[in-house]
Formats: C-alpha cells, structure tokens, sequence
C-alpha cells in the first residue's frame, strides 16, 4: 500500500528521496512526506495532501540540507487523507520521526495508555500511537532508538514496515518489519544506504540489497555492516541479495502511460518470461521447480490456488490447465477469504500463491496457514526476494520487469504464461497429456510473442472502437471455457480505470439474471474466438442482438458469422483454445486503457487504488 523511502550517507538526503517517492507513488498517492535531520541538527518535516509534486511545492525555499531523511507516500487506512494524517509522524517531544506502512490493530488501548500519561495527539492515524509509544519507551526506560523500537514492538498487534529516525542520533536509522515488505540498500563500503518498500527507488544507487523478515530490526550506521535481531533481541546473519533490474525498466520509454507501455512490452515480457524455459527446438520445457519437487507434485492429491484480484482470474485459467493436462483437481481461492473459513489442508496438497508482487497480504496469509497445515507451498510472483518468494518451498517467477500501472497487464499474461508451462510440464511428467498434444503447445507458445505484437498493431483500431464505452455507466463482459477468467479480467480493467461499472458473467449465465439489463445503451462485449463453445456464444450473441444491445466482441481473424451480428469486431490471430487468453485479453487491456484516457482520468493512479495491497 503505502510507500518508504529512506536513506543516510555522505550525499543531500532530500533529492534520493523525493525521486524515491515518485518511484513508489503507485503504492499509495493520497499524501507525501518527508523528514530530515538538518546539517544544524533540527527535525524538519514536511508533509502535504495529494501527489508528491504538491509535497515539492510545499519544500520548496525552505531548509531541506541534511544526509539523514525518510520520506512515505500514502494510502490511506486510518484516517482520511490529509496533511495532519501524512507520514512521517513526530514524537511529542519532537525527537523522533516515523514513517509507517501497515495497520496497528490495538491501536485504541495504546492510544488510552498514552493519553493517560499526557500524550496528546494531532492526527487520527494508527501511526502516530506508534512513534509516541516508541518515545515513551525511550524516555522512561532510559533506551537507545534501537532498544526503544524492540520493547514497543512487543507491545503492538498488526502489521507494518517501519522507518524511524532520531534527531539526538543523526548517525542512524532504525527499521522494523512484520507482514509489510522493507529492503535495505547498501551502498559501496557502507559509505550509505538506502531504505525503501522494495527496490525500485534505491537499484539505480546501489543492486546489494538485504530484504528484511519478519519479526526482525535492523540498526542502519555508516561505516558498519547493517546489524539485524529478531524481536527476542538474538542477532540475525544479513544475507545480501544482488538485484537484476535495470532503470530503463522504471521509465515510460516515450509512451503516455507506464499502463500502456506495459501492454506494448508483452510480446518482450512473455518472451523473457519463458526463456531458458520453453524449448521449442527441443520439444521440451524445464522447469527447475518440478525437478526439485517431482515426487511431492507428481503424488498431489490436489492443488489449491490462492490469489486476489487479477492473480485470482489468472488462476482460474490455471485450474482449466491443470485439471485438462494433469487430470489433478484444482481449487481457486479468494485468499481473502480462505484464510478466514478453516479451510481443509492435507500434506498431500500443493498450494499455489499468484501474486504480482509477492507481497498481498491475503496471499501471503493464506501460504502461511498451508505451511502450518503441511501442504507444498508453490510461489508464482514477479517481485523477486518478495516475502511469498522467499516463503515458498518452490515456485516459478514470471520475469516480466517491474509492473507501474497500478492496474496489471503484463503480469497477468505473465502469470497465465507460467501456469501454461506449469501445467504442460507437469502432465508430461505425469503422461497425462499425449506426445503430440504437449508439442504441438509447445510449438504454438513460441509463436504466441510475435502474434501479440500483431494485436497491437491494431491499436488506433481499438480505440476507436473504445468510444463505444466512454459514456456507458454500465456494461457486461461475457465468455465461456477459458474467455470465461478472460472476460473477468477485462471487466475488471474498465471498472479500475475508468470507473465504469462492468460486470465479467459466463456468457451462458447471462439469461439466469444479467441479460435483464440489456438495452440499446448497454455494450456489451464478448470473448468469442473459436473453440468448442463457440456455436454457443453465437446464440449468446443473438440474445443480446434481439434486445438492441451494443456488441463488441474478440474474434479470430477470419471469422464471418459474429462480424454479422457485431457492432465492432477485434480480430485475433487463431491459436489453441488453451492458449487463447494470452492473446484475447490484450484488447481488452486496449479498451480500458483508450476509455479511461478518453474520460481524462489519471490511468496510472486510478482512485482509491494502490498496486499492493499490503494491509487487510
């Protein structure tokens, strides 16, 4: 959700950290912060409703010196968005300054026992309990920052990723981590780090990072390695991870929108995606995480996906996969909600996690509770050294680059592309998909890059047909067999960045309730490339036609008889049915985009959203 950024050193701390913020200003946009320790040894904060640019205004000719400094950008949980609920927090006595992303659930007793000894409070944040609980601690137990932030710790319920700095010792920061992610970045001979939620800010100064667990602190000083202890204060070995990420990935590279370059990078995503894994002049795919594993998955009983959102549609394209090739039966998981329902969990499960940035709350939840149950846990995430990575007994990384747009695109084709691998590997392992089968998606995968790019080529088409949407307030998305997850998706995209309710239905559900609200101002758009449903969705098609909906659909290049019924056709190239969603969804990506810019909303930040959702 929400976004830190930190950094101590030799170097001006307050530019590190207001380009930090930029790069995290996908996590959380509702407000923007900063505070330095300045070269004179003052606190000076300041903090701003809305985008970082505002918080930028606001500095502007006044004292930001200082090489010390954490930074946030927000989304709001407690606490509506304002300056006064911005991070960073001060102590009462103005020593301290905290930078905070997560929930603190006993937030209220905490906040009684402060008040009782005098605390007053300015915001109506869970964060501010926090800092002064920590100087609190401080004062009457006569702690350093480090000893300080461990006792509070103790005292807290939640989860949070923490930053905290003290005026009196300009020498160091302390950081903390409980179900949010934190990642410390170490510059050349401990001359400086870096401090932020994940490494996008801080890989153009440094790639050594060290990715905080749970449950840990780390004491941050120049001139000497970073010193972690788990919260029953034993010392922690930091293991440094060098990261692989280069800064052109960070930039729009000429496009309008980070949205719309990550669909046009799809046809590179998916290539690098599965390379080294698809060999297509071999006619075989390898996939270390099977070969490490092969008996546990080759015994599965079942597999349980959990995922939410976007994560979520993708598996329920995985299912399809796996249940086709390996004949094992799956289960798809709101992670929200399976963690909640005492959900039955045998040793003999494989439970996978689809997550983008390896990070959602839910997601990981529920991995832990099929950890404790015995189950293989099997991570399908892009954030690499993300706690869901880091967590898994095994698992696969998409390897699509980092993903800005708050609302996913290349992710989800990622996702789909791993599952597809997953599941063709697996069956032939199992020889439960025949020779001819498993070559021939193998073959047809290889072209799937190249026939990407060919739908792109069609976009100025698209958006066009877009226009269709702009003034709609409603509208339907339909699909059968493996359209079905794809039309989801596509009704999901319109809705979070245009604001448009769109609903996802089995295009054969639509008479059991939705095509009631099928009039001349309601488009609705159809999945319907060929496969075997496809005389299906022609009828489905035709209902809507009698009752004067507004029809858009997807079809394959070539196909005569939806153009006949169709308002606007977009034409894909023909594939396998099962391979199918890697090409269909990218119009629909389209449409979304193209209404959403029509409309002069901010496609990027879409409202109330943030690309990770960290916090329950």
């Amino acid at each position: 959700m929400c976004g830190i950024v930190g950094y101590i050193g030799f170097r001006n701390a307050y530019p590190i950290l207001i380009k930090g913020l930029k790069r995290l200003e996908y996590r959380g946009y509702d407000s923007a912060g900063v505070a330095l320790v300045s070269d004179e040894g003052n606190m000076n904060v300041y903090k701003e409703k809305g985008k970082v640019r505002n918080l930028e205004a606001l500095v502007n000719g006044n004292d930001c010196s200082g090489q010390l400094g954490i930074a946030h950008t927000r989304w709001a949980t407690h606490g509506e968005p304002s300056s006064l609920n911005a991070h960073p927090h001060v102590s009462q006595n103005g020593r301290l300054a905290l930078v905070h992303n997560g929930i603190i659930e006993n937030y209220s007793s905490l906040r009684d026992l402060l008040e009782k000894e005098g605390y007053v409070f300015k915001s109506s944040t869970d964060t501010e309990i926090l800092v002064q609980l920590i100087s609190f601690i401080q004062d009457r137990q006569n702690k350093d920052l480090e000893g300080a932030v461990l006792e509070a710790l103790h005292r807290v319920v939640g989860a949070y990723a923490i930053a905290v700095v003290d005026r009196n010792a300009p020498d160091k920061i302390v950081v903390a981590r409980k179900s949010s992610p934190l990642v410390i970045g170490i510059g050349e001979d401990n001359k400086e780090f870096f401090l932020a939620s994940d490494a996008l800010p801080i890989i153009e100064y440094t790639n050594r990072m060290v990715y905080l667990n749970d449950n840990e602190v780390a004491l941050i000083k120049v001139g000497q390695d970073v010193e972690i202890r788990n919260f029953e204060n034993c010392g922690v070995k930091a293991e440094i991870t060098e990261v692989d990420m280069s800064l052109e990935e960070l930039e729009k590279g000429g496009y309008e929108h980070f949205m719309l370059k990550e669909i046009f990078d799809q046809p590179k995503c998916i290539t690098d995606c599965m390379r080294g894994r698809l060999l297509p002049d071999e006619r075989k795919i390898v996939l270390s995480a099977i070969n490490l594993h092969r008996d546990k998955l080759l015994r599965a009983n079942r597999f349980i996906i959990v995922a939410c959102g976007t994560s979520w549609h993708a598996g329920l394209i995985g299912k399809q996969l796996i249940e086709q090739w390996c004949k094992i039966p799956v289960e798809v998981e709101y992670a929200s909600e399976f963690r909640y329902r005492n959900p039955v969990i045998q040793p003999g499960d494989v439970v996978i996690a689809i997550s983008q940035s390896g990070e959602t709350a839910d997601t990981m939840a529920a991995f832990e509770l099929a950890k404790k149950n015995g189950a293989l846990c099997f991570g399908i995430v892009n954030g690499v050294g993300s706690s869901i990575s880091r967590g898994s007994d095994t698992g696969i990384y998409i390897h699509v680059g980092p993903e800005i747009g708050v609302a996913s695109t290349k992710a989800f084709t990622g996702q789909v592309t791993v599952l597809t691998l997953f599941a063709l590997a697996l069956g032939h392992e199992l020889g439960t998909i025949n020779q001819l089968d498993y070559e021939a998606h193998i073959d047809e995968l290889a072209r799937i890059p190249e026939k990407m790019k060919r739908i792109l080529d069609k976009d100025d088409c698209i958006k066009e047909i877009a226009h269709v949407l702009k003034d709609a307030r409603n509208s339907l998305y339909m699909g059968r067999g493996f359209n079905y997850p794809v039309a989801l998706e596509g009704a999901l995209k319109l809705k979070e960045i245009s604001y448009i309710h769109a609903e996802g239905y089995p295009a054969a559900e639509m008479k059991h309730g939705p095509i009631a609200l099928v009039d001349e101002d309601m488009p609705v758009v159809f999945v319907a490339t060929h496969h075997q449903l496809y005389k299906k969705i022609i009828s489905n098609i035709e209902e809507v036609k009698s009752r004067n909906g507004r029809i858009i659909a997807i079809v394959t290049e070539g196909d005569e008889e939806v153009k006949k019924l169709a308002e606007s056709v977009i034409e894909v190239p023909a594939t396998l049915p099962t391979i199918v969603p890697l090409l269909s969804v990218i119009p629909l990506q389209l449409i979304a985009y193209h209404v959403a810019v029509d409309k002069g909303l901010n496609v990027d930040q879409p409202r109330n959203l943030a690309k990770a959702v960290t916090v329950e």
